[in-house]
């Protein structure tokens, strides 16, 4: 027969283990609480994205067509099938949407010479490589999507900082392969931040979009002659 005390106990221990019980339900209640809201923003976040990104692809596909001047936000958005109060959601003022088609088609040209820089070829090369890759892409532009071309020719002009920010990505880039050229004997040892500047400053009629028109009737020099000129200039001493 149990005592009183024993029975106390036992009401005791059993409340306890209910309260713990209790206690662990509400914790796990609260951890799926938060799992699920942080799952919820994730969702959130993705959807953003895509509709971030597709607000892009639509425009680059409206300027391609009919300019990036012409294009409207409202033209956007009757693409998308939403409001133009949308749109501005993900973008401030029709100039950010213009600088991120912008910045897009920038960035497929550095990720080409980025890739061009890792490559194992000689240091001369990956710069025959890397002038011809971008002089073949602005030239492309030039000659099958006018249109985008008058918007990095807008983007130069004007001075965008993307513009700013992609030219020094690219000047970086360029710096990088003569520097390894220079490490490895290749080219005499040097200033390889001042090479790259002037390799740039050689060669700008090449890639500036203002300037592929504006000499498109000059025969001479050639691509090929001004990045000869440029390597016969690194593989010398300095004066």
């Amino acid at each position: 027969m149990s005592t009183l005390g024993e029975t106390t106990e036992k009401d005791t221990g059993l409340r306890t283990h209910l309260g713990e019980a209790k206690g662990a339900r509400q914790e796990h209640s609260h951890a799926n609480a938060r799992q699920d809201g942080q799952n919820m923003r994730t969702e959130r976040e993705s959807k953003e994205k895509d509709t971030h990104k597709l607000i892009v692809e639509v425009a680059e596909r409206l300027f391609r067509q009919i300019g990036f001047q012409k294009t409207t936000v409202a033209d956007i958005a009757r693409e998308l099938h939403m409001s133009p109060a949308n749109v501005y959601r993900f973008f401030a003022a029709k100039s950010e949407i213009n600088e991120a088609v912008c910045m897009d088609l920038l960035g497929k040209i550095e990720a080409e010479a980025e890739k061009i820089a890792a490559s194992r070829s000689t240091a001369t090369q990956r710069i025959r490589n890397l002038i011809g890759a971008v002089e073949k892409t602005h030239h492309k532009q030039y000659m099958f999507d006018r249109k985008l071309h008058d918007l990095i020719d807008a983007a130069i002009s004007e001075n965008w900082a993307i513009m700013r920010r992609h030219n020094e990505r690219m000047a970086a880039i360029l710096e990088q392969i003569i520097a390894s050229g220079m490490a490895s004997g290749e080219f005499p040892l040097g200033d390889a931040t001042l090479a790259a500047r002037l390799v740039n400053t050689a060669c700008i009629r090449f890639s500036h979009p203002r300037l592929i028109v504006e000499f498109e009737q000059e025969l001479e020099p050639t691509l090929d002659q001004m990045i000869g000129f440029c390597l016969t200039a690194l593989t010398r001493q300095p004066v």
